[in-house]
Parts: structure tokens; sequence; C-alpha cells
């Protein structure tokens, strides 16, 4: 049975409120090998360190958090990222998409990233890219949601538990009229 869920935006306050909620989903997809730039050990502590600082970027209007709630509670997240240099005011780069192991195969990381296009619509951005670790299961979803792989760099970065690992690097031009202008 597929429960219903809820996605939305955060506010920085909120991100705060709920930093025990985004951080257990944090620590749960790092300890399940998600290469989303930490190493193991990792902790609550280190978590909540990282979402305070989120929080800090979507007070400043550096960063975006959109949230999936189950059951009133976080389960899974996505953050954009508008990119702020004058040459580029229609791009916005799409991170740390995270659904906690225990919220998995429920269309939640579809409907993040379908929420993901709609917020960058709204900023009047009209290309998105991100990376992610090469062969993972996100790569499918990426590339269903219509998202290109425009390449894969290889030994990009290492894997929570060690270990060199590739990433692939993925694009996708949305409609947003009068992006950029």
């Amino acid at each position: 049975m597929i429960e219903d869920f809820e996605i939305r935006r955060m506010e920085g306050e909120e991100v705060r409120r709920r930093i025990e909620e985004f951080s257990s989903i944090l620590v749960d997809c790092v300890e399940g090998g998600a290469g989303v730039s930490f190493m193991l050990p990792f902790g609550r502590a280190n978590a909540a360190a990282f979402w305070l600082s989120v929080a800090g970027d979507c007070d400043a209007g550096k960063r975006i958090v959109i949230a999936a709630l189950l059951d009133s509670v976080a389960v899974g997240t996505v953050q954009i990222i508008p990119v702020q240099i004058p040459n580029q005011p229609h791009r916005a780069e799409v991170a740390k998409l995270l659904v906690h192991r225990r919220a998995r195969r429920r269309g939640i990381a579809r409907g993040l990233m379908t929420q993901v296009e709609a917020e960058a619509r709204a900023l009047k951005r009209s290309l998105l890219t991100f990376d992610t670790t090469t062969g993972d299961a996100a790569e499918q979803l990426y590339l269903s949601l219509g998202y290109v792989r425009a390449g894969v760099i290889p030994d990009y970065a290492h894997k929570p538990e060690g270990g060199l690992v590739a990433t692939s690097v993925f694009y996708k031009l949305i409609s947003s009229e009068g992006a950029g202008r």
C-alpha cells in the first residue's frame, strides 16, 4: 500500500524545527552508502551541523529546501541552489536528493524532483544541473524524468565507506518563460 505524502518547500525556520527529522534522513542515507559529500563515521551531530548551515542559506535566499512529509514527518528532501553569478541567472543546481530507506519505493523521490522543476520555473530558471554517483539507482529515475546524462567523470569522489567512485553529470532544460531576462 502506498501512503499519501505531502511535498512542500520549507523555510529556514522550519528546517531548524525539523532538524531531528532531516538529520535522521541524512544519517540513514550516508549509512546506506549514499555519495552525498559525507564519510563514515557520520552521526546526528554532523547531520545537525549540516542542516543548520542549510537553514542559514535558506534564510539568505541562497538555497531552497523541499521536503516530503509522510504522516507529518519529513522522510525525504531535495535542495535547489539558484546560481548567483551574472552570466548564469537562468540556471539552478539540484542537490542532496535524499529519501529515508524506510520510505523508499513510494514515488517520493519522483515527487520531490517534480517539485524541484516547479520551484525552478517560479524562479525563472530554465536549466537544472547536478551530479550523482554513477550506477546508483537514482540515475534511472533521472533518465525517466527527462534528464540528460552529459557525461561521466571517473574517480570523482569517495564513497562514505571509502573507495573512489565515478559521478554522472545530468542536466535538463525546462520551460521557464523569460528565464534569465
